[in-house]
């Protein structure tokens, strides 16, 4: 077993463990490997430890299969939280990334509104206010998210997941490639070729998950993404999006990291203003 602690007052590690559990809902189906949770409360974390191996092609194709699999359970609106957990959102460190309470869904946001609202511009005011940008960083960020509540990014969900019916992806919210984990040969994880650790699910655009793998590089990316695509076709111009989907998360990096990463989101922006 893997035992995490986190001692931030604001810590709620059971907002994790129901989206382990949320997305390996999706495990009889095909979805990807999800660590199991043994035990949860806010600042302790007990779950499977997943047994590491190295990637490969084979594995790579496996995990972009499986991940088209787990977008396709869906989720009832844009930027709601895993079933199971009512908490505001995820706290790392001097941030939080919010989830969507039920009484907005009503509203029925598309990812672009979601996005602009509860996470891009949120994150926007926390980098003013610690002095990381300027008036024209501010105002080229918001017409951005301007842009995105308008929906000029939105884009129809991948195959799988129109066919289900679903509203709009069940994703994993933080999957860069340290979160990706290649499974051991003889392990249970070994049938989807990776597993899943360290989520901030969401309802979300399957398109994110997979800008985030690219946006600090992941093994074999390509034959990942070849495999969902051929599993849950992604929707016309998806390359064209990638950056957008990327903003987020680059501006979260703002926030924990400070202004090493303000030119990376600026520049970003800059391709989508």
């Amino acid at each position: 077993m893997f035992e995490k602690r986190d001692g931030n007052p604001r810590a709620d590690l059971t907002g994790e463990a129901a989206g382990l559990r949320w997305l390996g809902e999706s495990e009889p189906d095909g979805g990807i490997v999800c660590a199991r949770v043994s035990e949860a409360s806010a600042h302790r974390l007990v779950e499977e430890r997943i047994l590491e191996g190295s990637p490969t092609r084979e594995k790579a194709r496996l995990a972009g299969a499986a991940l088209a699999r787990i977008h396709a359970a869906g989720a009832e609106w844009y930027g709601c939280p895993p079933s199971g957990w009512h908490g505001d959102g995820y706290a790392i460190a001097n941030s939080v990334t919010s989830v969507v309470p039920e009484e907005s869904s009503g509203e029925a946001m598309t990812w672009g509104a979601a996005c602009a609202r509860w996470r891009v511009m949120p994150h926007v005011r926390t980098i003013r206010n610690a002095g990381l940008l300027d008036a024209q960083g501010v105002r080229l960020l918001t017409h951005v998210a301007d842009r995105m509540a308008a929906g000029d990014f939105d884009s129809p969900e991948p195959g799988l997941v129109q066919k289900s019916g679903r509203r709009c992806s069940r994703i994993h919210g933080d999957l860069w490639a340290g979160n990706l984990l290649w499974a051991a040969d003889g392990t249970r994880a070994a049938a989807t070729g990776a597993a899943l650790i360290d989520p901030m699910a969401s309802g979300g655009h399957a398109e994110t998950d997979l800008a985030m793998l690219a946006l600090f590089g992941c093994a074999y990316l390509d034959d990942l993404v070849a495999a969902y695509n051929e599993v849950s076709p992604l929707a016309e111009g998806w390359r064209e999006r990638v950056g957008i989907h990327q903003l987020v998360p680059v501006l979260l990096h703002c926030v924990l990291f400070g202004e090493s990463y303000v030119d990376l989101a600026l520049g970003i922006a800059r391709r989508y203003a």
